[in-house]
């Protein structure tokens, strides 16, 4: 940003300065942050005063804090000193008001002190706030050409937020859930069923059960069990309860996951659907304007080039059925150029081309890419790489499962990422949770699962 200044010489009794702002959610989070200020009329999510409605107020102080931005930058601008601050609050401002910022020269005194009337409007005129600053004035003309502060990231996740929002607008759906034998693999479908996204039909040992439910304060009233001895058994049976229809989803809990796939993939009466199965990481990355999916992650060790066009083939029918319209689908590498002795970059190739001749449809396809031109634009732009997906990836389809499962892990460990997990390609949505899954992990995982079945009706 460049800046410059108005000296106190240069002041004039009427100058003017002002600039503009639209007020976001993510202010209020920051000014939380910054100042302490807690109070819960000013988070979104929180009815701060018991009327049953979330208020999202903006803070007064946070809308008095943006005179400081015109003054500072604008008029008298760098250099300018703050010695005093009356505002009077007339309106409330909320998330996605616009709002004019302006100051005016009313007075100017000696020793460099200056007075200026200031204002804050919503578009149309609204007055908000308004007062008078008092201020030292620089008396050195000062330019800067480039001015930066630290970038902030903040950690919220609103994908997931509307991806649930969306699942939640139908009745809850029948989920066959294998083993949920211990805390961990009960707390999932408890809370997922608590939000009304799911019904989970709770298959085997029900001694098992109610203890790990006792032990948790999980409340399973009402819930169906179905008796299964032993884990090989309860993962037959809940694939069984989704071949009968009883159940349109399948939930892995506490045992294996071999056991699980074994009965998915059996010969008779499994839930195989013409493709190979395989795993997708749908990701929310704070900062990112969009979902993020990562495959294969899970299920497909050194996935060879037939296997990899049913990985990207499932991630694109996924992302489709959460409302990506033509999803760009970056096909990963270490490097961007075709090399005969990376044989990763043959086989994206090839994919692109088997996109290209329609043999992959539903999204763009293109690689091999590596991660950072597959995800930010001007490395691409840098690196000379043109094309649609460059730079813009919404699905990134790893190598191998090593490669997904580290950048679906880093994602979540380093860049603070909630990743909602389920495994495509069978006849059902199948949805894995990990011990490390938080709430919102799972709780999104479901939903993933929720509109899944629902876009493939």
């Amino acid at each position: 940003m460049k800046l410059s200044n108005k000296t106190w010489d240069e002041l004039e009794i009427g100058q003017r300065a002002s600039l503009n702002r639209t007020a976001t959610l993510e202010d209020f989070y920051v000014f939380a942050n910054a100042s302490g200020n807690m109070n819960p009329l000013h988070l979104p999510k929180h009815d701060g005063d018991g009327d049953g409605d979330p208020e999202a107020i903006a803070p007064a102080m946070w809308v008095g804090s943006l005179v400081s931005s015109v003054l500072g930058n604008l008029l008298p601008g760098p250099g300018t000193v703050y010695l005093g601050q009356q505002l009077h609050f007339h309106n409330r401002v909320h998330a996605g008001d616009p709002l004019t910022i302006s100051v005016e020269v009313v007075e100017k005194r000696d020793g460099g002190e200056v007075l200026l009337d200031t204002c804050v409007e919503i578009a149309g005129g609204v007055k908000v706030a308004s007062g008078v600053a008092e201020v030292r004035a620089p008396t050195k003309k000062l330019v800067f050409d480039d001015v930066e502060a630290p970038h902030l990231m903040l950690e919220r996740h609103k994908h997931f937020d509307a991806l649930l929002e969306r699942a939640g607008g139908g009745a809850p759906m029948p989920v066959a859930v294998a083993a949920p034998e211990k805390g961990d693999a009960l707390a999932g479908p408890v809370i997922a069923a608590k939000a009304g996204l799911i019904r989970p039909i709770l298959v085997g040992d029900p001694d098992a059960i109610a203890a790990a439910a006792k032990a948790e304060g999980l409340d399973i009233s009402g819930m169906e069990i179905v008796p299964a001895p032993h884990h090989p058994e309860a993962a037959e049976a809940a694939v069984d309860l989704v071949r009968e229809g009883r159940a349109q989803a399948l939930m892995k809990g506490h045992l294996h996951t071999d056991d699980l796939m074994h009965a998915v993939l059996r010969k008779e009466n499994g839930l195989r659907a013409g493709r190979r199965l395989s795993h997708v990481f749908v990701m929310d990355v704070p900062g990112r304007e969009k979902l993020l999916f990562v495959t294969d992650a899970a299920i497909n060790i050194a996935p060879d080039l037939a296997t990899k066009k049913d990985i990207v083939q499932n991630a694109i029918d996924l992302a489709l059925a959460l409302g990506i319209e033509e999803p760009k689908v970056g096909l990963l590498s270490a490097v961007e150029t075709v090399t005969p002795s990376i044989p990763s970059t043959l086989d994206a190739a090839i994919l692109s081309k088997m996109a290209d001749r329609g043999q992959i449809t539903g999204g763009l396809v293109d690689g091999p890419l590596a991660m950072d031109n597959a995800v930010d634009l001007g490395a691409a732009k840098t690196k000379g790489i043109a094309g649609s997906v460059a730079g813009r990836a919404d699905i990134l389809v790893a190598p191998n499962m090593e490669a997904g499962n580290m950048v679906a892990k880093e994602l979540t460990f380093l860049a603070r990422a909630e990743a909602g997990g389920i495994v495509v390609g069978a006849a059902c949505p199948i949805i894995l949770t990990s011990r490390a899954d938080d709430e919102k992990a799972r709780l999104a995982s479901c939903a993933v699962a929720v509109l899944m079945a629902r876009g493939t009706k």
